[in-house]
């Protein structure tokens, strides 16, 4: 997310401005994207819109843009040479911003904080990264093939303990806003590298300047792209608020927003969606028949300090997963 395109001094190559728009297209989709999420949780779009269908698949695109570009420019700033003290500090900022990150959302959403999105993937991506600056694009390439497969065939409950969460290989993880696990998504960035690898090697930056380069401002947007990154949400969040005093969200059925959260939840676990649907019936079936499900929606009792949903979920669990 950083800017870790060349460096402004001691190198001779240029600066890709058609770098720095790309950065800046993938921003404006990012935050097109945390749109609709706000939308969602402001209660203008049905519970679950966000991860689900179209907008599931956007969001894994415009995180593979992200890490792509990050591989891409960790090449044109690191390579052939090392540049150990700038890097440093870029990859400094970047894990202080993903810690922020990670302190602010548990503060304000600790059933669904962020522990490791996007920007705690690109620090650990970029200095894994760094081993495979001088090796050949092929091999690296093969080794972004590999993480892509390694994710859906090493999913084990063996990585289910929280110091697993990182690597994506769990089979239950808790909920949260942004989940970019190490693997696959180094994948990506492992891409990065291998293609511009084979730019640089071959001389081909050439005809990335004859692309197109964008208005001023969206470079502008690229070059500062982590400053983008932090203010952007807020700046929704707060535009969204104050919007729902002039035009307030419809009204939610409770039932329906359990039903669409339990859903999505379930499918960001990787489950079917025919267990997901048996599973949210029976758990929604099982908090109104034991007078729990108004106490839960209003926070009244907490899910993961309540022995009874504890019990009722891994009872609904073992009937959804035994039924034909």
């Amino acid at each position: 997310m950083a800017d870790t395109t060349e460096p402004r001094s001691g190198s001779a190559r240029p600066r890709l401005l058609a770098l720095d728009a790309a950065r800046g297209l993938a921003l404006i989709a990012m935050a097109s994207y945390h749109f609709s999420w706000d939308l969602e949780f402001f209660g203008y779009l049905a519970p679950g819109t966000s991860t689900q269908g179209f907008l599931r698949i956007y969001a894994r695109m415009i995180a593979s843009s992200f890490l792509f570009l990050a591989g891409f420019s960790l090449v044109l700033a690191q390579y052939p040479t090392l540049r150990l003290q700038p890097f440093l500090r870029r990859l400094g900022t970047i894990v202080i911003a993903a810690a922020a990150i990670s302190v602010a959302t548990f503060w304000f959403t600790p059933d669904s904080w962020i522990f490791f999105g996007i920007l705690h993937a690109i620090a650990l991506s970029s200095l894994i990264g760094l081993l495979f600056l001088k090796l050949p694009p092929l091999v690296t390439l093969l080794a972004a093939v590999v993480a892509f497969a390694l994710s859906a065939y090493l999913r084990s409950p063996s990585f289910d303990a929280p110091w697993f969460w990182f690597l994506g290989l769990s089979e239950t993880l808790p909920r949260s806003n942004d989940y970019v696990p190490l693997l696959p998504w180094i994948g990506a960035l492992l891409t990065g590298i291998a293609v511009a690898r084979f730019l640089v090697d071959g001389d081909r930056l050439g005809w990335i300047d004859r692309l197109p380069a964008g208005p001023r401002w969206l470079r502008w947007g690229g070059r500062h792209s982590l400053t983008v990154y932090l203010l952007h949400q807020p700046v929704l969040i707060a535009g969204l608020y104050l919007a729902s005093f002039v035009i307030p969200p419809p009204a939610v059925d409770p039932v329906a927003q359990y039903i669409g959260s339990c859903e999505a939840s379930c499918l960001e676990q990787g489950n079917e969606a025919g267990l997901c649907q048996r599973f949210c019936a029976c758990t929604l079936e099982r908090l109104q028949a034991e007078n729990l499900f108004s106490p839960l929606q209003s926070g009244a009792i907490l899910p993961e300090q309540d022995q009874r949903i504890q019990t009722l979920a891994d009872d609904c669990t073992l009937r959804s997963q035994s039924a034909p």
